[in-house]
């Protein structure tokens, strides 16, 4: 036996009683009430022992029985004793056992004469008991007597354990040594039911021990308080408290309608689903008013057990609501309504709805609340809480607090859909001005990816593919800063500007300066005279030149770009940094480089390399890597960049891949003469341009470049200076005509008078070609001419 036994202890009368009803365990007590020593009686039917087995109370309901039985005793005679008796449930879940115990008298323990229950009864206000040293109870006041449901006289001697069978027994009785063992009070919290009741109440024990006049600690004084309404009410409170952290963690409407039914199981119900009225426009607010029969989107839904009950309705299916359901009804009126099986105000509803009625009986649900979900005035959509575990009816209280957490979940719903129609406005005004396919040119193959932000707003990245004059074609990525649709706005005039400059084929480092100056502009657009509001971006502007395969490229604050040659490793290009754009001031720098055939540019926006979890030299280590094999096709390249760079849940920021791969013109397919400045030389270059058609098998377009050429040389020898050139450069679907001189001053059309003997041959030039143009150069400028040779598809 452990010394902590208290099994025999002389004072109470104890046996244990198996399942079959033999005796197991006999204490030194009983055998001091009835003379039969544990010898005798131990592996006998506990029956033997009354005095009329025909009286043999049934095994109690719920686990405790109390009374008094008469007993046989040794010596022949008859013991009348009180009895109580419960049950004990063992920890591997086999059968148990029964406990019962009988208090012996113990007259010098009355309430009257012990000082320690007088203690107890002076220093209690609630119902209260109290334990000497040996954990034996000394005495009860009437309030805990009623409580326990037992007479207090007939408990005297008795332990914790010997009083109830449940764990919460044997934990006052380990808390009761520890308080004797320090003597220091403790306090207990439990959640149980009082004998005589159908419901769990929350229960405080406040432990305190008691001492004599030396301080020597006696005994325990353990008080019981129904503190159920402040347990709830810390219950709501911590309710709500968790709703404020873990609804609205997202952005997305179905997301947050899933918080909200996750919160609320199980600490306000069993089942709870979500639906959302679906507006009559995307991004648009739901219409108002309701009219029944109501038809919602099903968001979300939780159980307490998972997959049952089996909802009605899957999420993302629409459920038809008619005006006797609740959640109809709480739409209409605009308020929490609360039904009950029991009360028959569900009766209408399960009358013309067979499925619901049969899912009400077979899970044996109870209880119904249906909360519509309200922000800024606008019904959004209903949450229906049910119960069918929980025994209690909704209160006026769970009223309250379903009200308060579903009006913090229509906000950030609100706020979802608020957002989503604005992301989605932006995305739309973003691919409107991104250009939606890349031209076809000689001189690159191109291929491009963008990924928008996944849980922020939409930023402001871009890419482009500008063809210019001379079969050169320029390329351009860039980043503006922020996200929304002001970041999206800055991006298209940026974007435009770009574009503009690059048609009067500016150098990239001047055009980088011009766009500088644009986005100081912008910043003193959006501020104020005193505090501008700095437009953040960054640009990468490159020219290539496929004819001498050299490609120019300056940069303001954005990152290197790489490239892969021909079977040969990813590197990064080495270009001067150069300010990022707005700075104002600082110059920027250009570089060439001189690519061989097949040479690939990879160019991209820092949301591509960095994140959250790496660092920008890890991200470009690892897109040099997914480039190292970029010799196949270039969109089979830029969906593996993506794939190893960007996580599959999307990108903290947008993210923007152009990959080029370059291409070169043979010196077959340009021709280049130098022109003496008189005029009366120019036929014999228009016989040399005819015969030069004739090898390229273009005589079909021998009358127009005849006459283009004519005009352009013409207008070179009379207004420029010399030297002049000419250069024809043609490819599978276009000849070009560039005339080159050392006069800086550009051409211009010019209406003609009709007594006017010149100034129609630009305009004759612009009626034959299908664009045209000057670019100035180092020494000068160039006019130019472009003839289609064959229809675009």
């Amino acid at each position: 036996m452990r010394p902590d036994d208290p099994f025999d202890d002389a004072v109470t009368a104890r046996a244990v009683i198996a399942a079959d009803g033999t005796l197991t365990r006999w204490s030194e007590g009983a055998r001091l009430l009835l003379g039969h020593s544990a010898e005798e009686v131990v592996g006998r039917p506990a029956v033997e022992l009354l005095a009329d087995p025909a009286g043999v109370p049934r095994p109690p309901v719920d686990a405790r029985w109390s009374g008094s039985l008469s007993l046989r005793h040794r010596g022949g005679g008859t013991v009348t004793v009180w009895v109580l008796a419960h049950q004990r449930q063992p920890a591997d879940g086999g059968p148990g056992d029964w406990l019962a115990v009988a208090p012996l008298k113990v007259t010098e323990h009355a309430l009257p004469d012990d000082p320690l229950v007088r203690r107890a009864v002076f220093q209690s206000p609630c119902a209260t008991m109290v334990f000497d040293d040996r954990l034996r109870l000394r005495g009860v006041n009437d309030a805990m007597a009623d409580l326990l449901g037992l007479p207090a006289d007939h408990l005297r001697g008795l332990r914790p354990t010997d009083i109830g069978g449940r764990p919460q027994h044997s934990e006052l009785e380990q808390h009761m040594r520890r308080v004797l063992r320090t003597g220091r009070p403790h306090d207990m919290q439990t959640h149980m039911k009082a004998t005589g009741e159908d419901r769990s109440h929350a229960w405080l024990a406040r432990l305190a021990p008691l001492t004599d006049d030396s301080g020597r600690v006696r005994g325990v004084c353990v008080t019981a308080h129904d503190f159920t309404e402040q347990f709830r009410a810390r219950e709501r409170l911590q309710l709500v408290n968790e709703a404020s952290i873990r609804i609205g963690t997202t952005l997305d409407v179905t997301r947050t309608a899933q918080e909200l039914a996750e919160v609320c199981v199980p600490a306000l119900a069993d089942f709870i689903s979500v639906d959302l009225l679906e507006p009559e426009e995307p991004g648009a607010d739901p219409a108002d008013p309701l009219i029944t029969p109501v038809s919602l989107r099903r968001a979300a839904h939780h159980s307490l057990v998972p997959g049952s009950p089996e909802p009605v309705a899957e999420v993302g299916e629409v459920v038809v609501y008619p005006a006797t359901a609740p959640q109809a009804d709480s739409l209409i009126a605009g308020h929490s309504i609360v039904a009950s099986v029991e009360s028959g105000d569900l009766d209408p509803w399960f009358a013309v709805d067979e499925v619901r009625a049969r899912q009400i009986r077979e899970f044996g649900i109870h209880s119904m609340m249906s909360v519509p979900l309200q922000a800024r005035g606008i019904t959004l959509g209903v949450a229906a809480f049910t119960r069918f575990r929980h025994p209690d009816p909704f209160t006026h209280d769970d009223v309250l607090l379903a009200e308060e957490v579903t009006a913090r979940a229509a906000v950030c719903i609100d706020n979802a859909r608020r957002y989503s129609r604005e992301r989605e406005t932006t995305l739309t005004l973003q691919r409107s001005l991104l250009p939606r396919t890349l031209p076809r040119t000689a001189a690159v193959e191109a291929a491009t990816r963008y990924r928008p932000a996944a849980r922020s707003g939409v930023g402001g990245d871009w890419f482009d593919v500008i063809p210019l004059s001379g079969m050169r074609v320029a390329m351009v990525v860039g980043d503006v800063a922020g996200q929304g649709i002001q970041a999206s706005a800055t991006m298209g005039r940026l974007r435009t500007a770009v574009r503009t400059l690059a048609d009067i084929d500016l150098a990239p480092d001047e055009l980088l300066t011009h766009l500088d100056d644009l986005a100081q502009h912008l910043s003193h657009e959006w501020g104020s005279d005193t505090s501008p509001s700095e437009v953040g971006a960054t640009c990468l502007y490159a020219v290539y030149d496929p004819v001498s395969r050299r490609c120019t490229l300056a940069r303001a604050g954005h990152p290197t770009p790489v490239l892969i040659p021909p079977g040969g490793p990813a590197r990064q290009l080495d270009l001067p940094s150069g300010p990022p754009l707005g700075t104002g001031g600082l110059p920027f720098e250009s570089a060439e480089f001189e690519l061989p055939e097949n040479t690939v540019l990879a160019f991209y926006t820092d949301g591509l390399t960095t994140s959250p979890t790496r660092k920008a030299e890890t991200g470009e280590a690892m897109l040099r890597e997914a480039l190292s094999n970029a010799s196949g096709s270039l969109d089979e390249t830029c969906d593996r960049v993506l794939h190893t760079l960007l996580p599959p849940g999307g990108t903290p920021e947008d993210a923007a891949l152009l990959l080029a791969r370059t291409h070169g013109l043979s010196a077959s397919q340009v021709a280049t003469w130098d022109i003496p400045s008189d005029p009366a030389l120019v036929a014999p270059v228009r016989k040399q341009v005819l015969d030069q058609l004739a090898d390229w098998a273009l005589t079909e377009m021998s009358f127009t470049a005849e006459l283009v050429v004519s005009e352009l040389v013409t207008n070179a020898i009379r207004y420029g200076a010399p030297p002049i050139r000419l250069r024809l450069i043609h490819d599978a679907s276009t000849l070009i005509c560039e005339v080159s001189d050392t006069n800086h001053t550009a051409p211009h059309l010019r209406r003609a008078r009709t007594w006017d003997e010149g100034g129609r041959g630009l305009l004759l030039v612009a009626q034959l070609t299908q664009r045209w143009g000057s670019r100035h150069t180092t020494d000068g400028k160039t006019i130019w001419a472009e003839m289609t040779l064959v229809d675009e598809l």
